[in-house]
């Protein structure tokens, strides 16, 4: 792919995190997710592609917009044909409350190189770069805390792991403790939390839990950038969704995939702060404009980008 379509697609992540940004604090959640995946639309019409979504906001009669399987793009014939996941706001509950870590997330790759991963969910495994091919789901809980504990040269009552809150986590979490090691517990948002794995300002070590699998297939892209690994497993919560699965390509139901058959070849990864986190700063509103911080990265040449923006209302629709 070429590589001034990262500085494209870091334009649509900026458009969607400018339009939730305004419902920060509002308390109405699918206000701020709605304005995302208006301003992502748009903006995904405006790049020379043949773009299509694979990871969006859910089947077609469940999403009017954004949906999988969409096309988008102003491309002709000789345009690159491109796949996309993409989450216009991870966190709708954060930005709703004010709360820190939201994003507008999408992730790039050439024309069949994402899963199609269906609306249910997935058990995660994220780890940094010192863990790569180090962490398998044959090993146990205490095994990979006490791998990732010496990968990391650590003690374990240095490990961080980061748990989403939930009640189907509370044996995850218990046997975590009784290890000694670290928890840092949040709401939502585990998209950011596989990639704080990679970034040791965050001092987070290890993802474990089960999230969305949509949000599993976007992990895994961030992650292939990163230089960091990320496995997953699909866990069914019905036979109807194994049947829709079925429709979307999937044939092993039991399989646990790696993060290079969960995105493959070469992807782009790009993502912009709507609310102030520990990676990316939030959308902050000036006179006439705003400020945005975003990181666009690339997995064919691990070149990660920060882009500190100043955008100004009068000369440009947003």
């Amino acid at each position: 792919m070429d590589r001034n379509l990262a500085l494209e697609f870091v334009r649509v992540t900026e458009a969607a995190a400018i339009a939730s940004a305004r419902w920060m604090g509002r308390g109405k959640k699918d206000d701020a997710d709605q304005a995302a995946v208006d301003a992502m639309r748009k903006a995904l019409d405006s790049i020379d592609v043949r773009g299509t979504v694979v990871i969006g906001e859910g089947e077609r009669d469940e999403a009017p917009m954004l949906y999988i399987g969409e096309e988008f793009g102003r491309g002709g014939p000789d345009s690159p044909k491109v796949d996309v996941a993409l989450d216009p706001l991870e966190g709708t509950n954060l930005v709703a409350h004010g709360h820190s870590g939201a994003l507008s997330v999408i992730a790039v790759a050439e024309k069949g190189h994402f899963l199609h991963a269906p609306d249910t969910y997935m058990d995660k495994i994220a780890v940094g770069p010192e863990c790569l091919g180090k962490i398998n789901y044959e090993m146990s809980t205490e095994e990979i805390l006490k791998t990732v504990a010496q990968c990391k040269n650590k003690s374990l009552n240095e490990v961080t792991v980061i748990i989403l809150e939930r009640d189907r986590h509370m044996d995850l979490i218990q046997r975590v403790r009784a290890l000694g090691c670290r928890i840092h517990l949040i709401g939502d948002g585990d998209v950011s939390a596989a990639i704080a794995t990679c970034n040791p300002e965050t001092g987070i070590d290890l993802l474990l839990g089960s999230g969305g699998a949509p949000e599993g297939v976007i992990s895994a892209a961030a992650l292939r950038t990163l230089g960091g690994d990320f496995m997953g497993k699909l866990k069914w919560r019905s036979e109807e969704e194994k049947q829709r699965a079925s429709k979307m390509g999937v044939t092993e139901f039991d399989r646990t995939y790696n993060m290079n058959e969960l995105a493959t070849g070469n992807v782009m990864f790009c993502a912009t702060g709507v609310t102030d986190g520990s990676w990316l700063k939030g959308v902050h509103f000036i006179g006439g404009g705003c400020t945005t911080h975003s990181i666009v990265m690339r997995s064919q040449t691990g070149t990660i980008r920060e882009i500190h923006a100043n955008h100004s209302f009068d000369k440009k629709s947003l």
